[in-house]
Parts: structure tokens; sequence; C-alpha cells
């Protein structure tokens, strides 16, 4: 992790009131750890009241995927069909991320996929920076129990949180950046590609790049 990386990350973790981090269990049951530890954390967070976004609540959106994958897709935040389902990305905008990620030759099984904010916003509108640094920590800890060895942030929004800066969008798909210490590429979140398709081929070439990065992880 370079001085920078390390830098933010340590901001990130004052702001949001972390004060402890996971340790990933050595030996053979590892895997099962982490299954079982997401599992729990899931649980343990579905009553959470940090921020105003509890008020509307049907479920906890915490994330889903594979606990052993080497990448994470990150988004904003839960919309009303996950907020009924408690899955992320299972609405329009889900759908069509089903597509992206088959275009570039990989499934849902292959990567976990989760939010900055785990419930959702009343009427999809942006977190609040209260809400944002209220989630930060789960966010956080799943990053350290999975692990990934690359990340793909989806929107704005969870561009401008994680990596700690008020560009824009443009600006940071120019290059691929790091959040605790972990190569990040930033795209469009699906539902902007839904509502503008002129965004299309250039979140085509996000996701090339993402690819052509993942697959020398592989």
């Amino acid at each position: 992790m370079s001085r920078r990386a390390l830098l933010q990350y340590l901001e990130l973790l004052k702001q949001s009131g972390i004060r402890q981090l996971y340790h990933e269990p050595a030996g053979a049951q590892a895997a099962l750890d982490k299954k079982a530890l997401l599992k729990s954390l899931a649980l343990k967070y579905s009553d959470c009241d940090k921020c105003p976004l509890a008020a509307g609540r049907l479920n906890l959106v915490y994330g889903e995927g594979n606990e052993n994958s080497i990448a994470m897709f990150i988004g904003e935040g839960p919309g009303d069909n996950e907020n009924k389902i408690g899955k992320p990305f299972v609405g329009a905008a889900g759908q069509l991320l089903d597509k992206m990620l088959a275009a570039i030759n990989i499934t849902r099984q292959d990567i976990y996929i989760t939010n900055i904010v785990k419930c959702r916003p009343p009427e999809n509108r942006n977190p609040s920076t209260e809400e944002r640094l209220a989630c930060l920590p789960y966010l956080v800890e799943q990053i350290q129990i999975i692990q990934p060895k690359i990340l793909f942030i989806m929107g704005l929004v969870a561009a401008q949180s994680l990596l700690g800066n008020t560009n824009t969008l443009t600006w940071h798909r120019q290059s691929c950046h790091e959040f605790m210490g972990i190569p990040a590429f930033v795209s469009y979140h699906p539902a902007a590609l839904l509502r503008n398709s002129n965004w299309k081929r250039p979140a085509w070439e996000d996701l090339q790049a993402f690819q052509k990065e993942y697959e020398k992880l592989l």
C-alpha cells in the first residue's frame, strides 16, 4: 500500500469511527470462516439504526457473491427492488449489470457485489455524507474479509466517497485509482446507463480496461 493510499484509508477509518480491523484466519478454515462471518455480520447489522435510512428499510442489502473472489463491484445504494428483496442489483440496473459482466466473461458467481450504503435512500436520492460515513465501516469490513485484488466502483457518489474527492466521473474514469491499497476502476452506474444510452460505449471501454487487469490477476 502506498503512503497516499494508507493515509486515505486511515482518514476514512477515523471519520467513520472504525476501531477494530478484521484479520483473516490462517489455514483451511479461512474460506468457510469468510462465508460464515459475512452471513453473521449481515444478520448483526440487519437492525442498524446509525443513520436516517433505517426508517425506510424493509431489508438490509448487505452484499452478495463469491466471498473468495479477487474482484468486488461497489455501487451507491439499494433501490426499491433491492430494499424489498434484500439483495443488491436485482432490478433493471441489475439485469444490465449481468449483461455487462457477461460481455467480459464474468458471472455474479465470480465476484462479490455490494454498495457504499446498505439501506435504500428515499426516492433513490444520493446518500448524504452522514449516511455514507455511517455505513462505511461495514464496507471496509467486507473488503478486509474478502480481500479482493481489484475493485470496480460504479457511479460518481461511490467514487467520490471512496476516493475522497469531489472530481467528476470523467476525471475518475481516466485512470486506475487505489482504495485501501487495492486497484480501483471507476465507471458509470448501470442505472445511469439506462437513463442515457450515450454512456454505454465509454462504459464498455471502462469494462475492457477492468477486464485486462482482472485477467492478469486470475
